[in-house]
């Protein structure tokens, strides 16, 4: 593999990394109804590649951002 070969596998792969975890953290701040259902959306966005479509598509309306107990 040449350099060049790499530069452009990193620079395909980075995005979905970064956006793989950004999915996963998102699933887990969010409140889905049920702890099972959580889960099964933190394991969906961790799936590389797909798995953050998927959750984007079908699972980033469904959970609901928790209240904020903190309030002063």
């Amino acid at each position: 593999m040449d350099l060049h070969t790499a530069k452009v596998i990193l620079a395909i792969s980075v995005p979905f990394l970064l956006a793989t975890v950004w999915a996963i953290v998102n699933a887990a701040q969010k409140d889905f109804g049920s702890t099972g259902a959580k889960v099964t959306w933190v394991l969906v966005a961790g799936i590389p590649f797909v798995g953050v479509i998927f959750y984007l598509l079908f699972g980033f309306r469904r959970g609901k951002k928790p209240a904020d107990e903190n309030i002063i």
